[in-house]
């Protein structure tokens, strides 16, 4: 059954710009995510968003639309945590932004003073059907930077991002202890920290909050009795006065629910502390990897946190040294919000492929539906994007991913990659 825009406006759509702007795609099964598989469908996509979709014998197919055929079509495949564009293909010191080592607690980096569009990493994993990173400072200080959401398109950071500072990240793990007497070196100190940091930011916030307060009210009594408003401005000059700090400023967005805490945690204990200053301070955790997240199901669940789970195939050493397979199917058969993430490497390439990681949690318990869903829809939901990208519904970005078979089959290939009703390669033989 075709779904449309109302008739009047896929109309217009399709008359103001058929040839240039309007992309065809025909495919053997189309996967929505949202909803039921479209055997021998087609998906219209005009002025970048998609207008259509239906199979071939119900849709009309404009004249002079460019046309792309495959196998299997799939919504843009998204990561949902990553350091791409700010780590890079070779390792080296010149496309190695991912993490600042000079001090554990620098929230006020942003992603986007660092994230490199042109990075010839996203190319590559663009070329495997991911349109969508959640990427930033990669774990190993005790708080590395924020976060952005991009497109794995465009010149410029501003043509490919989707939102700036959508998280801070923090680490709870042994890389972000200091060796020697240096701080943090213990878990406890690690907590003790990240407290004081926050009830810094806490009096911060009330700080500005009382100046600004005040000044409303100097305003006010200055415009009722303008003779005294040079008196009232000298008396108020030094409470008017705080000291911006980029640092806390971050951590108050935080606070307020504008930015997600992503901590990264593998162990029970850590995920256990990243729980408790959840609930301490009311703030928005997201739990990043995760190991060990099958030992602590329900408190995960009664917390209502979703987790960025580590990628299938990471190493088993370290704080991940119990790892399972069987997380992501854990994860859904207790009803937590998950998706598959690429996560970080310390070896080269630092980016794994989502795709693969999903794969492999399928073949370990998880539905193939689902895992397709844990790299599409599911990270969607859980960035607060799904009203544009995740699924293949008509009014979304034309974001789709061209197969020539099974997407979740090693043999398979990226044949194309749709991006705003852009066309670009998939992946290299």
């Amino acid at each position: 059954m075709i779904r449309t825009f109302s008739a009047l406006v896929l109309c217009g759509l399709l008359a103001n710009s058929v040839s240039a702007q309007t992309l065809v795609v025909k495919a053997q099964q189309i996967h929505t995510v949202s909803g039921k598989t479209i055997a021998n469908g087609v998906v219209i996509c005009v002025d970048g968003k998609i207008a259509s979709i239906g199979d071939a014998a119900s849709v009309v197919i404009p004249d002079g639309a460019k046309i792309v055929e495959a196998q299997i079509v799939t919504p843009g495949l998204i990561d949902v945590r990553s350091s791409v564009g700010l780590s890079g293909i070779l390792n080296v010191d010149h496309d190695s932004d991912h993490l600042e080592s000079s001090t554990p607690l620098q929230p006020e980096l942003r992603a986007m003073d660092a994230y490199n569009p042109r990075e010839e990493l996203v190319e590559y994993i663009r070329g495997f059907g991911i349109t969508t990173v959640h990427t930033g400072h990669a774990p190993g200080e005790l708080i590395s930077g924020q976060t952005l959401i991009a497109k794995t398109r465009g010149g410029t950071v501003q043509d490919a991002l989707i939102m700036d500072g959508k998280a801070v990240c923090a680490t709870l793990a042994e890389s972000s202890q200091k060796p020697g007497k240096q701080s943090p070196g213990t878990r406890g100190k690690q907590m003790a920290m990240l407290r004081s940091l926050l009830i810094e930011a806490l009096e911060y916030r009330s700080k500005t909050a009382k100046v600004a307060k005040d000044d409303d009210k100097k305003k006010d009594a200055s415009n009722k009795d303008a003779s005294h408003k040079e008196e009232t401005n000298k008396e108020g000059a030094e409470e008017s006065k705080v000291a911006r700090s980029l640092k806390l400023e971050a951590l108050v967005d935080v606070l307020d629910g504008k930015k997600a805490l992503v901590i990264t945690a593998d162990r029970a204990q850590d995920i256990a502390s990243a729980l408790r200053l959840g609930e301490e301070f009311g703030v928005r955790i997201w739990l990043d990897s995760a190991a060990e997240a099958y030992q602590l199901l329900p408190q995960i669940k009664k917390a209502g946190v979703p987790v960025l789970l580590h990628a299938s195939m990471a190493r088993a050493s370290g704080d991940r040294e119990n790892m399972t397979f069987r997380s992501a199917a854990l994860l859904r058969e207790n009803g937590i919000p998950f998706a598959i993430e690429s996560g970080f490497e310390a070896y080269v390439p630092k980016v794994r492929i989502v795709l693969f990681e999903a794969a492999l949690a399928a073949a370990h318990g998880l539905s193939k539906e689902d895992a397709l869903a844990s790299i599409t829809l599911s990270p969607a939901k859980i960035l607060g994007i799904s009203d544009r990208v995740g699924s293949i519904e008509v009014g979304k970005d034309a974001d789709l991913a061209l197969y020539d078979g099974d997407p979740l089959e090693y043999t398979t290939h990226c044949t194309g990659v749709v991006i705003d009703g852009v066309v670009y390669p998939g992946e290299s033989r």
